[in-house]
């Protein structure tokens, strides 16, 4: 029997098209200074990239296991991993991130200290090239995300959800794991059942997990529709998880379709107030973190930010679920 200061940890990840990804995320989910045992399950869909030849590799280390996942679906996956799992603990992982060396330790630590449910911390996201840095530095402000801690930081305590998660499997088998309809949100939607039974989900920034962003427009605007579709459907479900962050994009949305029909009035000038708030601080947003974070890709921010407000706007208001 393991130590029970140290209980196993098993760490569970979806992985659809990472071929080149995958490797990274698995040898940093192994290489912890944790002194228990760690396990990494991961689950596959149905790629289409090459990740099977590289699962084929994984799995030749005995701690890497492999389930399917068919769907391809994140929280069927995650399920799958999770019901696979040999772990009293179950670490959330994306083939995208990357565990620092201390991550586990921290998080079993963090989790005996609170009696939470779910520890996590901030989604260190970190670009590899010019707009994959801007998408970085849109996605760690306030003008970009709100007041959410996991993407900007903040000191330790209770909150609504985290980046991944390292959680009881008691508290998973409580409310029944990830809610297999969700495409999207369905992290916020696991930790909102679990805060509704009487959990605790808690974030502490020494949880920081790196994260490689969008690189391109395309996908970027795709992953914000999704976010912003999905946010809609978990609000049916659970309306009172509603946030004020979360009405932003929408109500820029409208508010820009307003400023359309103003041009039609007596006042056609006040349809210029909105959109040229907007922009100044799209413009303002781009100088301020150019300068403080001495990168260029700032300048990018009046692309960025307004295809991931309008996409998750859009999205929220008319995105179909599908």
């Amino acid at each position: 029997m393991g130590d029970p200061a140290f209980p196993l940890v098993s760490v569970v990840m979806p992985v659809l098209d990472a071929a080149a990804v995958v490797g990274e995320a698995v040898a940093a989910a192994l290489d912890q200074d944790y002194s228990g045992e760690i396990e990494v399950v991961i689950a596959h869909g149905p790629s289409r990239d090459g990740t099977a030849a590289v699962l084929g590799f994984l799995v030749e280390e005995p701690r890497v296991r492999v389930v399917a996942n068919p769907s391809g679906r994140t929280a069927s996956g995650l399920n799958a991993a999770i019901a696979a799992a040999r772990g009293s603990i179950i670490a959330r992982c994306d083939a995208q991130s990357r565990f620092p060396r201390d991550y586990l330790r921290r998080a079993v630590e963090i989790l005996e200290e609170t009696g939470a449910d779910n520890v996590g911390g901030i989604q260190a996201a970190r670009g590899t090239n010019f707009l994959s840095r801007a998408v970085a530095i849109a996605q760690t402000t306030f003008l970009g995300v709100g007041d959410a801690r996991y993407r900007t930081g903040g000191r330790p305590g209770p909150v609504d959800t985290v980046y991944l998660g390292v959680f009881r499997r008691a508290a998973l088998t409580r409310v029944g794991g990830f809610d297999e309809r969700q495409v999207r949100n369905q992290d916020y939607e696991l930790n909102w059942r679990l805060r509704a039974t009487g959990g605790t989900v808690y974030f502490h920034p020494d949880l920081a997990v790196a994260y490689t962003p969008r690189s391109r427009i395309r996908p970027l605007w795709r992953q914000y529709w999704q976010y912003g579709t999905w946010k809609r459907v978990m609000l049916r479900r659970h309306p009172r998880s509603l946030r004020w962050r979360q009405l932003a994009a929408p109500g820029l949305v409208l508010a820009l379709v307003a400023s359309v029909g103003l041009a039609f009035t007596p006042w056609p000038w006040a349809a210029t107030l909105i959109p040229g708030a907007y922009l100044a601080a799209l413009l303002g947003a781009a100088a301020f973190e150019g300068l403080r974070r001495h990168d260029a890709a700032a300048l990018a921010l009046p692309l960025i930010l307004p295809t991931m407000h309008l996409a998750w706007g859009i999205g929220f208001l008319a995105g179909r679920a599908r």
